[in-house]
């Protein structure tokens, strides 16, 4: 939302106030709090008749500093409210005096001189972030009537802007007009499902606006070296968010907000839908599920969409027994094949639904003000909007959802939740407006406490496509209505690229696309994409998903992607692992981890996953993708050859390649087992070490799946010689030493040729080797 007119004037539809200088200041133990009026007061007389804008700052974790911001205090304040985690035994240093007023959390600081035109200014061990400077805090009156509370951030040169949520335009979101407002706009548009009100930047901090209605963000588009948000009312509270790099920003962010809940390693796996609008029953699921094992593609959940359910009954949460007639013995015969299940529901109840009555009767569904139930014909006729403010309610959607699980389904995919009205009443007097977004929050906690509770804690996962701050606590999300186009993969990974710097750990697309049907050569290059993707989903609209519809080819790169990420899963549970333990995203965008190479900053055709793999998906027919390595000796995971980083790659792939990258100093839990997704690491790894430098040391931890025991293997190289030690559970293990010529002096392990390296046997978890190379 803009409101100047140029550098120097203001939109004539709105009045401007802005603190120009700090009047007063006052501390308590645990903030600071200082007042700015509009002008000057030179005396008595200029106290009177002006307004007086409040600031107070605290702190609620260490590194973390909250800023709130008042016009009016007396306007009464109604939730929803972001629910966060705060820590009040961390120390806070602030100090009041003629001069300066300053407050002191960890390592990040906020000043601002007495004796000055008003300057906010945050810094870090001393080096500034960024600063609130003259007229950037604003009061603003519209001839509407309506008021508006908003800052400005300065931003650097070179200062790239990320996050925001799930964002499929430009990664770098620079020059960009951002409204934190859900909607259901597919992935080709400026719209989100998941709007977040965080943004992140490459000079090391983020922004969190806590508010959970509509935040309106100009990210240097209105002031051109400055990001602004606003939002309507006399109130704005926001943290700034300091860390040694953009890992440790993220990390603090997340424990305000809450960490990624850590998948089970079954979900992991590749899954398979019946598509959305297909026809289908019992016989056609099977024959896609037989022919899968037929030509030996690893599956391990198969999803029902929408019409599980008879049309226009959705949601009554019953199979429609005219297609599956016998439901629950259907799953049973389905699960004795190994598989999971999952089902597709929505918030939404239509009215040909049983419990549209029981929900209108009960006030189990959003009201308009004069207490008629909410209802509309987009998506299904007549159609009401739980009312998940209300516990009855929730307990009477949970129960439904219970006897699902008991049946035998084991995930959910919670769809939609971004069209919900603000001309509602909640029966928990909630502000609609501010519950527009919010509302998925509540409507995936239900569906996730569900599993939750009758799984086991570990064992819940959602499939879940809207989100707000906070929504990572309930993963797996997906990024919604992609279309068959190489542009339209494009643009996922852009989403996920954002959504990973917005907090969200886990995230995963729709294979080939949702609207359309890709060409052959599009559905190989989405299906490696896909698989080396956090979550892997085959699924679309019209047309089934799976190989065979599109050629024999296309069964083989599915079976070799599928049977890759198998192998690689013990490093990427132990990559899931840290992402539920320090809020960091599985799928990694390069800035992320390399935050000091600038080559970086806007790089968004290719990621991490985690911090040791490099993928570089391929976006065109012709089979070429160019892509960047930071510093250091890369080796290609699929054939071994080594690459020299600090430069471009352009090369061409066959549909069974990918640029999949090694980083140096990197030892790397690759599995032993192709079938499946969830199996023991303990016991079926070996650890291949990549490009060890001299003074360095590489560390790997391969966890069970299901006990959370836990082995380490650390390799240290001091000059010619190599120490591998373990630690942990006891088990056995090998060394693969890629690259490396010559090894000699091999104590406590057998050497064997292997592959492009040298594979040293270790009996078991307690004998540590030396090498000399």
């Amino acid at each position: 939302m803009k409101f100047s007119d140029g550098q120097w004037m203001t939109r004539k539809e709105y009045q401007i106030i802005s603190p120009v200088e700090v009047h007063d200041a006052y501390a308590t133990d645990r903030s600071l709090t200082f007042f700015g009026p509009p002008k000057p007061i030179m005396d008595r007389a200029g106290e009177l008749d002006t307004s007086l804008i409040e600031v107070k700052l605290s702190s609620p974790l260490k590194d973390v500093i909250r800023v709130q911001i008042y016009h009016h205090k007396g306007k009464k304040q109604v939730g929803p409210y972001f629910a966060l985690n705060t820590d009040e035994s961390h120390s806070l240093q602030i100090e009041v005096n003629k001069i300066e007023a300053s407050l002191i959390s960890g390592k990040l600081r906020a000043s601002i001189r007495r004796d000055q035109p008003w300057h906010l200014v945050f810094d870090y061990q001393g080096r500034k972030l960024t600063s609130s400077g003259l007229k950037g805090i604003g009061y603003i009156i519209s001839d509407d009537g309506a008021t508006y509370v908003r800052d400005q951030l300065d931003l650097g040169v070179g200062e790239s802007v990320y996050g925001l949520g799930e964002r499929f335009t430009s990664f770098v979101k620079n020059g960009q007009s951002v409204d934190i407002w859900n909607r259901d706009g597919g992935t080709n548009s400026e719209q989100s499902y998941k709007n977040i009100p965080f943004y992140i930047t490459n000079k090391g901090y983020g922004v969190f606006v806590n508010h959970p209605e509509n935040v309106s963000f100009e990210v240097a588009s209105e002031k051109v070296s400055k990001v602004q948000f606003s939002v309507e009312g006399e109130y704005l509270d926001y943290f700034l968010i300091g860390g040694a790099n953009l890992k440790e920003v993220l990390g603090n962010y997340t424990t305000l907000t809450g960490k990624p809940a850590l998948p089970p390693a079954w979900t992991f796996g590749l899954w398979l839908t019946t598509s959305f609008t297909t026809n289908y029953d019992e016989s056609t699921v099977t024959s896609f599920i037989d022919g899968m094992a037929e030509r030996e593609l690893p599956l391990h959940v198969f999803h029902f969409d929408c019409f599980w359910m008879r049309e226009f009954h959705w949601c009554d949460f019953e199979w429609d027994t005219r297609i599956f007639p016998e439901p629950e013995q259907m799953l049973q015969r389905l699960k004795s094949k190994g598989l999971k299940i999952c089902l597709w529901i929505n918030p939404y109840i239509a009215q040909r639904s049983p419990m549209f009555e029981e929900g209108m009767q009960n006030g189990y569904l959003l009201q308009r003000p004069n207490g008629d139930v909410w209802q509309w014909d987009m998506w299904q006729p007549g159609m009401g909007i739980v009312d998940f403010t209300n516990p009855d309610a929730c307990e009477w959607y949970a129960a439904k959802l219970r006897k699902l699980v008991d049946m035998g389904v084991d995930s959910f995919k919670t769809d939609f939740g971004e069209r919900i009205p603000t001309d509602v009443v909640y029966h928990d007097g909630s502000d609609p407006v501010k519950m527009h977004n919010y509302y998925t929050q509540l409507y995936n906690k239900v569906v996730f406490d569900v599993l939750e509770e009758k799984l086991g804690k570990g064992e819940a996962a959602l499939f879940a496509r809207s989100a707000t701050a906070g929504g990572q606590q309930f993963p797996v999300h997906w990024g919604g209505d992609c279309t068959a186009t190489y542009e339209s993969m494009a643009e996922s990974l852009r989403g996920g690229l954002s959504l990973g710097l917005s907090g969200f750990g886990f995230w995963s697309h729709d294979i080939g696309g949702f609207e359309s049907t890709s060409s052959a050569d599009l559905y190989k290059r989405w299906a490696a994409f896909g698989l080396l993707s956090s979550h892997s989903r085959l699924h679309g609209s019209r047309s089934y998903r799976v190989p065979w519809m599109y050629d024999d080819e296309a069964v083989d790169v599915l079976r070799f992607f599928t049977k890759l990420k198998s192998r690689l899963m013990p490093y990427m549970f132990q990559t899931a692992v840290d992402a539920s333990r320090l809020g960091l995203p599985l799928m990694r965008a390069m800035v992320l981890e390399f935050d000091d190479d600038p080559t970086c900053d806007h790089l968004d055709r290719q990621y991490m996953i985690g911090d040791s793999l490099l993928v570089a998906p391929i976006f065109d027919e012709s089979g070429v993708v160019s892509y960047y390595l930071p510093a250091g000796n890369w080796t290609h995971l699929l054939t071994g050859a080594k690459a020299e980083g600090n430069q471009w790659y352009k090369e061409h792939h066959d549909y069974m390649s990918i640029p999949l990258l090694v980083r140096p100093n990197t030892l790397l839990a690759i599995g032993t087992v192709d079938a499946k997704p969830d199996y023991d690491y303990l016991a079926n790894s070996e650890f291949h070490l990549f490009e060890l430098e001299d003074g360095h040391e590489a560390v790997s931890r391969v966890y069970h799946p299901t006990t959370k025991d836990e082995f380490t293997l650390i390799a240290k190289r001091d000059g010619n010689v190599i120490q591998i030690i373990p630690t942990g559970n006891s088990a056995p293990w090998s060394l693969v030493l890629r690259g490396t010529t010559s090894v000699t002096n091999v104590e406590n392990g057998t050497l064997l040729a292997h592959e492009y390296g040298l594979k040293v046997n270790a009996i078991n978890a307690d004998s540590a080797i030396v090498l000399t190379i």
